[in-house]
């Protein structure tokens, strides 16, 4: 298929040229069964796949809106919050909901310490939420939706959260702390125990944004790993989010949002009762939710069970910590701080991490960008074990490869200060012009413009209006669709 369809068809495909279209059109993605992909996939094996798919594809038609209809679903849905909130050491009175993906849960955790502020503090009519600034964007998107003010304090040296910061952050008008275990850029747990002598102190719910470390710290902590206290068992903690399609390998999407109490999960339920189609209730965001992820994560945890989480984990870690080793020992490298996961950023103090990036990026290896400081990202799945040694190998060839190019480096450079210098000297309006045509210069349309990407990132991470990079990624993502 050439071009993109812009009208409704007027006759249906038949099904053998439809599958046929869908097949050459996914052969253009990105290869991740080769394991160079980091991130994004968290894959097993074929036989754990097939068991996946068969129980999605069982339950794809059913809707769990009426568990009363599907009661098959409200089991499954129950057992696998039962099942997670056993791993994270919830009480007898704890209580949860499988949502859609980590996004999804932490917009109910956002909204249920919301509701319950409203409820038990009607004085606050401009509810804050404190966070340190390495959380993921979901807290800042469910401020957004939720007209709430999210408050991000500093990290330390370490990059993790500073208690300090935190306490002084702490006003009249705050209804949640949080705190991640671990968080996204450089996979370090926040001091979680702290910041729950926090919450106790200042009698304020406490959320831990688990979704990435979940469905992997319990295993590495049961294994030896020094990982200090997150979930349950740590006083404070009032709930938790984690997702079951990263680390415990279940097809999207299925997480969990898990309360220390029956009481605090009502706070994250709509309930509309004078509505003429009747009474309506909805546990979460969604309404009707297919049933094949909510199937599909529960019998892939059962499938795996303890034993076979303890395996997984145990060679992730172990490879992730050799990778860490081997990476600090290539000159010009460093991974920052000292991850307590499987999940690192690297950067650089003397060549361009990114262009780095742009020369893995050309060999097949596909790594998030991220910034403050410049890194790349490295999520590291079962899949990717494998290739350990070849990533290495093709990491020290990419580094090689940019410290000797230096013409690419200095026009790279070059576009970085001519930027930073614009966006200091032209008006708004002016600048906003100049990032919509940056965004279409260095797109990547088509599969191309690979070797701009260096050229952008250092470009948004060099302009000090923050306002002008929002303005970029906009007109960026709005091409995107």
């Amino acid at each position: 298929m050439k071009t993109i369809r812009k009208s409704f068809p007027e006759t249906g495909l038949e099904a053998s040229a439809l599958h046929k279209e869908m097949q050459m059109t996914k052969s253009k993605d990105a290869a991740w069964r080769e394991g160079k992909v980091f991130g994004y996939i968290y894959y097993k094996d074929d036989e754990a796949a097939k068991v996946a798919e068969e129980a999605y594809r069982l339950f794809c038609c059913e809707n769990s809106l009426n568990p009363s209809l599907f009661v098959s679903l409200k089991r499954f849905e129950t057992e696998t919050v039962q099942m997670m909130t056993d791993l994270l050491h919830g009480g007898p009175d704890a209580a949860g909901i499988l949502t859609s993906g980590g996004t999804e849960s932490i917009i109910m955790a956002m909204k249920t310490a919301r509701d319950k502020a409203r409820n038990d503090h009607s004085e606050i009519k401009y509810p804050e939420v404190v966070s340190p600034e390495s959380v993921h964007p979901a807290f800042d998107k469910a401020a957004h939706y939720l007209d709430i003010k999210l408050i991000h304090t500093p990290v330390m040296d370490d990059k993790r959260a500073d208690i300090n910061a935190i306490r002084k952050a702490i006003t009249s008008n705050t209804i949640l702390l949080v705190g991640s275990a671990p968080c996204f850029p450089h996979g370090v747990i926040d001091p979680i125990a702290e910041i729950g002598q926090l919450a106790l102190q200042y009698k304020i719910p406490f959320h831990v944004d688990a979704c990435m470390g979940g469905m992997i710290l319990p295993f590495a902590e049961e294994l030896g790993y020094p990982i200090p206290g997150f979930d349950f068992r740590v006083p404070g903690v009032t709930s938790i989010s984690a997702d079951i399609h990263k680390y415990g390998y279940s097809p999207k999407g299925a997480s969990v949002v898990i309360y220390a109490t029956h009481e605090l999960r009502k706070y994250q339920f709509f309930v509309y009762t004078d509505w003429s189609g009747g009474l309506y209730g909805s546990p979460a965001i969604l309404g009707s939710r297919c049933g094949g992820p909510i199937a599909a994560a529960w019998a892939t945890l059962v499938f795996h069970g303890r034993d076979g989480y303890l395996r997984m984990t145990r060679e992730v870690m172990e490879t992730s910590k050799k990778l860490q080793e081997r990476i600090n020992a290539i000159p010009s490298l460093r991974v920052v701080s000292n991850p307590d996961t499987c999940i690192f950023a690297v950067t650089s103090d003397n060549i361009d991490i990114f262009e780095v990036g742009d020369e893995l990026t050309a060999g097949g290896w596909h790594l998030d960008r991220i910034q403050f400081p410049n890194a790349l990202h490295v999520t590291l799945s079962y899949h990717n074990i494998k290739k350990a040694d070849e990533f290495i190998l093709a990491l020290k060839n990419a580094v090689a490869k940019v410290s000797v190019e230096k013409t690419k480096s200095r026009s790279t450079h070059f576009a970085v200060s001519f930027v930073k210098g614009l966006s200091k000297m032209l008006p708004e309006t002016w600048f906003k012009k100049l990032s919509s045509a940056a965004t279409k210069m260095m797109g990547n349309k088509d599969g191309k413009g690979q070797g701009m990407k260096a050229a952008m990132y250092g470009i948004t991470a060099a302009i000090e209006n923050r306002g002008n990079v929002h303005d970029l990624v906009l007109d960026a993502l709005d091409g995107m669709y």
